[in-house]
C-alpha cells in the first residue's frame, strides 16, 4: 500500500519530484561548480520564478540559507542591536523568541493561550524595538495570524522591522510586501521537497540595519551575514557550496505552480481545509483544536482527539494515511493534518472516511 504523508513537514513529496530529480541527474546538476554560469542560470531561474509565485518585489534581496532556523538566526544577528519583540503562540514562535535570548538580545516575548491568536489593539511595542517577529502560521498549533493585523503593526509602528516567519504556509499565503522587511520559508513542506535549503527574503532597510550594526562593531555573523550574502546575490551565487540540488527543484516546482495558477492553489487549499474542519467540529470524537474560525490555518489542520489520537492516528496510517501527531505538550491528544498543494481533495475525503 503506497502511503501518502499529511504530516506538516517533511510532508508529501511533489508529484513531479522524482522526473524532476531524474533530471537533475541527467543533466550532472549535483556535479556542476557553484562558481560556474550553469549554476549561476539555476540561481537566477529559482530566484525570478518566486519572485513570479510570490509576488516578491526587486527591492527585496533572495537569500538561500541552510534552513528556516537559521534564517530566524541570521535576522536576529543583523537586525537587532539590543531589543526583538516576539510575538509568541506555539513552538516555532518561541524558538524564534529562544534564537534571539540565545544571541544575548534583550528580546521581548508577548504571549497568547495556545490554540489562539493575539488582540493587536491591547499590545505595546516598546520604543526601543528594533525588529518585530511574526510567526504568520504556527505549526504546533494550526493557528494563522490575520495578514491585516501584521499590516497594521507596520503602520503603527513604520521604523521598527518586521520578520515574517511564512514556513508552514508559503506558498499560499498572499503577503503585500510593503508592510513587511524581511520574510523566510524552508521547502520542506509548501513545496514537498526533501528538507535542507532555506529561503530568506529581504529589503534594504534590513540590509541598511546589517551595515550599522558592522559599522557599530557588533557581530552580525560570518560568511552568513547579510552583506557576504548581497555581494554573492550581485554575482547570482552564494558564501558557500549550497544545496545546488535543492534550489535547482525548487525553481522545477515553482515553475509547477505557476503553470496550475497561484489563485487556483489558493482556493483549491481553502476548499480542502474546510471540509476538514467541517468535519472535525461535527464529529462527536474530535474537535477542532482553534475555535475562532478567523485564526485557523487552512495549511495546518489542527484537531483535537477527544479520546486520544494514538488509536485514530494508527488506524489511519493502516489505511496509508500518514497524519501528524500532537507537537510537544499536545503529544498524545492531537492530530495535525498538512494540507498543502500536493494533497488532493480526494485524499481529504478519504481521510475523513477512513476516521468516520
Amino acid at each position: 500500500m503506497r502511503k501518502i504523508f499529511f504530516t506538516v513537514g517533511p510532508t508529501e513529496r511533489h508529484p513531479k519530484l522524482d522526473a524532476f530529480i531524474r533530471d537533475a541527474l541527467r543533466c550532472n546538476i549535483v556535479s556542476i561548480s557553484h562558481r560556474g554560469e550553469e549554476f549561476s542560470e539555476i540561481y537566477r531561474h529559482a530566484v525570478e520564478s518566486l519572485r513570479k509565485l510570490l509576488g516578491v518585489p526587486k527591492n527585496f534581496h533572495v537569500f538561500f540559507l541552510g534552513s528556516a532556523t537559521e534564517a530566524m538566526e541570521r535576522i536576529i544577528e543583523n537586525s537587532v542591536e539590543r531589543r526583538s519583540v516576539h510575538f509568541v503562540n506555539g513552538a516555532f514562535s518561541k524558538r524564534f523568541y529562544v534564537t534571539a535570548v540565545e544571541l544575548r538580545k534583550k528580546a521581548m516575548k508577548i504571549e497568547a493561550a495556545r490554540g489562539a491568536s493575539f488582540d493587536f489593539s491591547k499590545t505595546t511595542i516598546p520604543r526601543d524595538a528594533e525588529l518585530i517577529a511574526l510567526t504568520h502560521n504556527e505549526t504546533a498549533t494550526g493557528v494563522s495570524l490575520s495578514m491585516s493585523d501584521v499590516y497594521a503593526l507596520r503602520k503603527k509602528h513604520p521604523n521598527v522591522l518586521i520578520a515574517l516567519d511564512i514556513v508552514s504556509s508559503a506558498p499560499y499565503v498572499r503577503v503585500d510586501y510593503r508592510y513587511v522587511d524581511c520574510a523566510f520559508f524552508s521547502v520542506q513542506k509548501g513545496f514537498g521537497l526533501p528538507s535542507g535549503l532555506g529561503v530568506l527574503f529581504v529589503n534594504e532597510r534590513c540590509i541598511e540595519k546589517a551595515n550599522v550594526l558592522s559599522r557599530k562593531k557588533v557581530n552580525i555573523g560570518s560568511f552568513h551575514n547579510y552583506p557576504s550574502l548581497l555581494a554573492s546575490e550581485a554575482k547570482l551565487q552564494t558564501p558557500e557550496t549550497p544545496n545546488v540540488l535543492g534550489m535547482y527543484l525548487l525553481g522545477r516546482v515553482a515553475d509547477d505552480y505557476l503553470a496550475t495558477g497561484i489563485e487556483r492553489i489558493r482556493k483549491e487549499t481553502e476548499q480542502k481545509a474546510k471540509l476538514l474542519y467541517d468535519f472535525f467540529d461535527s464529529h462527536p470524537d474530535f474537535a477542532s483544536f482553534v475555535k475562532d474560525r478567523t485564526a485557523r490555518s487552512s495549511t495546518v489542520i489542527v484537531a483535537e482527539a477527544k479520546r486520544g489520537s494514538r488509536a485514530p492516528l494508527a488506524l489511519l496510517a493502516r489505511n496509508g494515511i500518514i497524519a501528524g501527531p500532537g507537537y510537544g505538550e499536545f503529544a498524545g491528544r492531537h492530530i495535525r493534518i498538512g494540507n498543502f498543494p500536493m494533497h488532493r481533495l480526494s485524499d481529504m475525503k478519504r481521510i475523513i472516511r477512513v476516521l468516520s
